[in-house]
């Protein structure tokens, strides 16, 4: 945990700190969960003063975030008085708008799903149809039947490229039609809500590293209707800075290869595609091999902890994907003698790894979890 007792950087500002500070604490009590934290261990895991913690959890009582869970026995002096995050306080909408499909689900403040929805989508119907049926399934998973829940935002996670920064959409392999679209703002303004949009895999791997204790740095890779990757370095989402990072699918192995829809020829995407398609045992395992070739590259360009896989694809036949990878990364190892091939696993999560990444994207930043690599949320109607 960083000590946020030092002074600040220059530039900083007093009421960012202020919100930096509230944000330490309200990740360490929803890592808590019920069983609570006291505010003596507030005060001695993020390095604040305990007058200061006292004032932002008096703060965040107030804003009905924080009740008292009870007491604990102290090692000397009175009993220290538990605090907990009241989780049912706020909501998050995670929308993941699949080239075929879309699922959706609202979370509480600590990532559990309390609804969710799941429906085909045509992603080449045309913006207008896919608004429409996006903002049917929000409002049918905020209406509880009294009125109404409300949610802090939405986020969207959907096939890159995109403009994160802007919320803009990119040439999405297959569907050219969505070049240049502002979907962060026209789906604000549907909704009436804040807005953040995303690449599939960053929310995938983002809701991976909320949940990952041991490794800093690892690669999520993401097949499905597409091929993608989600990187975590240093414990940080990584998007690069035009958030073009992660676009693994497009990477060529084979320069005399099939075409891909990206326009360019032997792409790994193209290749495990069409592996997958054609079906049977021999097809798999050709699509691990060649799923495999990339993440070794990317194991020797990053130098990362890990390779999760995901997506539908792998979620079909997910023991042969990863002794299908992992054979290959161990075949690397071994020829470049650098010690034990890193490991291969399936990512946790399955089905709705992305959708619950995507809610994600509204919570990380309220418990200190973003990085400058984040925006504000797009506000509603802008």
């Amino acid at each position: 945990m960083v000590n946020t007792d030092a002074r600040p950087t220059a530039g900083a500002n007093l009421t960012a700190l202020r919100g930096h500070n509230a944000a330490l604490v309200l990740d360490l009590l929803r890592t808590a969960g019920e069983s609570g934290i006291s505010r003596l261990e507030l005060a001695e895991r993020t390095g604040l003063t305990p007058q200061a913690v006292s004032k932002i959890t008096a703060r965040l009582r107030g804003e009905g975030l924080v009740v008292e869970a009870g007491r604990r026995a102290s090692t000397g002096g009175k009993p220290r008085t538990v605090l907990r995050l009241v989780a049912g306080a706020g909501h998050a909408v995670g929308l993941h708008l699949d080239r075929d499909e879309l699922r959706a689900v609202l979370t509480d403040l600590a990532g559990t799903v309390v609804a969710a929805r799941r429906s085909p989508l045509d992603l080449g119907a045309g913006a207008d149809a896919v608004l429409t049926a996006t903002a049917r399934e929000v409002d049918t998973l905020l209406d509880d039947g009294t009125g109404g829940r409300s949610a802090l935002g939405v986020g969207v996670a959907v096939p890159g490229p995109l403009d994160h920064t802007d919320g803009v959409l990119h040439r999405v392999t297959g569907f050219p039609q969505w070049d240049g679209f502002p979907l962060r703002d026209a789906l604000a303004e549907r909704l009436g809500l804040p807005v953040v949009v995303d690449k599939d895999t960053n929310a995938a791997a983002l809701g991976l590293a909320l949940d990952t204790d041991g490794e800093r740095s690892f690669a999520y890779l993401h097949l499905g209707t597409g091929l993608g990757a989600g990187l975590v370095l240093g414990g940080a989402l990584y998007r690069g800075a035009r958030t073009g990072a992660g676009e693994f699918g497009h990477q060529v192995i084979q320069l005399d290869g099939p075409r891909c829809d990206c326009g360019s020829r032997g792409c790994i995407e193209a290749l495990c595609l069409a592996a997958v398609a054609d079906g049977g045992e021999s097809g798999l395992d050709e699509a691990a091999r060649v799923l495999g070739e990339g993440a070794g590259n990317l194991v020797s360009l990053l130098d990362i902890d890990a390779v999760l896989l995901g997506g539908r694809a792998v979620s079909a036949a997910e023991e042969r994907f990863v002794r299908g990878v992992a054979g290959v990364l161990e075949a690397r190892a071994r020829r470049g003698g650098g010690g034990p091939a890193i490991p291969v696993r399936a990512a946790p999560g399955g089905a709705t790894l992305v959708v619950e990444g995507a809610a994600q994207l509204i919570l990380a930043p309220l418990f200190g979890r973003g990085n400058a690599a984040y925006p504000s949320a797009g506000a509603a109607g802008s």
